[in-house]
């Protein structure tokens, strides 16, 4: 069992940046693929950007392209989400999740996001 926690959102300007995290526990997250998800209530989810397990392979939403960038640290066990450029439209609950339980885990894009933590919610206003 993989124990995931997010942190790092908040409150920011459009045009701002963040820096998410993800901290795992429970076991180390170097084999699989980790994804970051974002949700808007009355929305599907949406996979913002996911990195590979072996060879750090990233994938990236078409709305973060040059946006964003997915790395992971395997000695601290986390993986990291740094965004620019901002907009409202981002405003979201975001939270990472594994690929742990698909029959071929460790690549991206994750269609059976395991593992998710509680989230952090990012909110883009002025």
């Amino acid at each position: 069992q993989v124990q995931l926690v997010e942190s790092g959102g908040g409150l920011v300007q459009p045009g701002g940046s963040l820096r998410l995290s993800c901290a795992a526990s429970g076991a180390t997250l170097d084999r699989y693929a980790v994804g970051w998800f974002r949700q808007v209530p009355g929305k599907e989810r949406e996979e913002v950007s996911c990195i590979n397990a072996v060879n750090g392979l990233t994938y990236y939403a078409n709305a973060f392209l040059g946006r964003a960038t997915i790395s992971r640290d395997n000695a601290k066990n986390t993986i990291y989400l740094e965004m620019n450029s901002l907009k409202p439209e981002d405003t979201a609950v975001y939270y990472c999740a594994t690929d742990r339980l698909e029959i071929t885990y460790g690549e991206c894009p994750i269609t059976i996001p395991s593992d998710r933590g509680q989230g952090t919610q990012v909110t883009v206003s002025s």
